[in-house]
């Protein structure tokens, strides 16, 4: 059997991907963190996109802060000062039960049947690995939106070589990415390269989806001139059900925690045979996504989303 967890600080483009996770038909529930708004708002989030889709998946509520620097500051300039456009009057409540716990026993109960979808910082995760540190044999893998490596200048998004969910919370970016997960980053060099439109949001026969994106639409017409998005976060689930569609390179990967380079992914690009101070001696190897069949990814995305419509 497989079974799917989504971690999300839900703000527009994971609701893209919470979708595609209650699709799949394996979705065990859901648990939020901050990111995008804060924990009580992301909570609030997942409850209201589940209401609107009329899915009874439960939802967790997991950390509300990262493991050592101070929160990230939402002034909601792409997705809205709620993280969902400011479209919709949220009434859900934000009480839930343990995330963190959710995740540890899932893991226990159905050992390397379930997979992890990280779309945020990776807070919740490490907490969990510090309470089962056997964790990474337990998982079947764990697929993480998260990270630049800077293929075709793609470097990052909060400083020039940081990506928003580690740049939230790099020291449980480091965490993760040092231990044994069967480990997929999916960063913004593969990301950047799958953008949809108002044509394809419409094909999707989803006006929560249409309404909530309106604002981040609105954001990229004004700075970036170009109406329409990147789905970031839905690769992952894309990903967790094809990943034929997708490059994999393998190396180990290692987080800048301080610095002018703090938040920033590291992987192997020398082919030095014997390097002196190997940063990446004795940790393990993961798979990162560079390239991808962008045309597929869309299709799929397209397909999928009317499987109820």
């Amino acid at each position: 059997m497989s079974y799917l967890i989504i971690d999300t600080d839900i703000g527009v483009d994971d609701a893209y991907a919470v979708k595609l996770a209650v699709l799949s038909g394996e979705l065990l529930g859901v648990t939020t963190t901050y990111g995008n708004a804060s924990v009580v708002q992301t909570t609030k989030n997942a409850k209201l996109a589940l209401k609107t889709w009329q899915k009874n998946f439960k939802v967790y509520r997991g950390a509300s802060r990262p493991l050592v620097i101070k929160p990230p500051v939402n002034d909601g300039h792409i997705h809205g000062i709620d993280g969902l456009g400011a479209c919709y009057e949220n009434n859900e409540s934000p009480d839930a039960d343990d995330a963190i716990h959710f995740i540890v026993e899932c893991a226990r109960k159905y050992k390397g049947e379930v997979t992890l979808l990280t779309i945020g910082p990776l807070t919740n995760l490490a907490l969990a690995l510090n309470i089962e540190p056997n964790l990474p044999n337990l998982l079947k893998g764990v697929i993480s939106m998260g990270g630049a490596f800077g293929r075709d200048g793609h470097t990052g998004n909060m400083t020039h070589f940081a990506e928003f969910n580690i740049f939230a919370d790099p020291h449980a970016a480091e965490e993760v990415c040092s231990a044994p997960f069967n480990l997929t980053l999916i960063p913004l060099d593969i990301t950047h390269q799958v953008l949809i439109d108002e044509k394809d949001i419409a094909s999707y026969h989803d006006e929560f989806l249409s309404n909530i994106s309106k604002f981040y639409l609105d954001f990229s017409e004004k700075y970036e001139k170009f109406r329409g998005m990147c789905v970031h976060d839905a690769l992952t689930a894309v990903y967790y059900k094809h990943p034929e569609f997708f490059e994999v390179t393998k190396s180990p990967i290692a987080v800048s925690t301080e610095g002018i380079t703090f938040g920033q992914t590291h992987r192997i690009i020398s082919s030095y045979a014997s390097i002196p101070f190997d940063i990446f001696k004795d940790r393990p190897v993961h798979n990162i996504i560079l390239n991808g069949d962008v045309k597929a990814i869309k299709e799929y995305m397209c397909q999928e989303m009317n499987k109820e419509n």
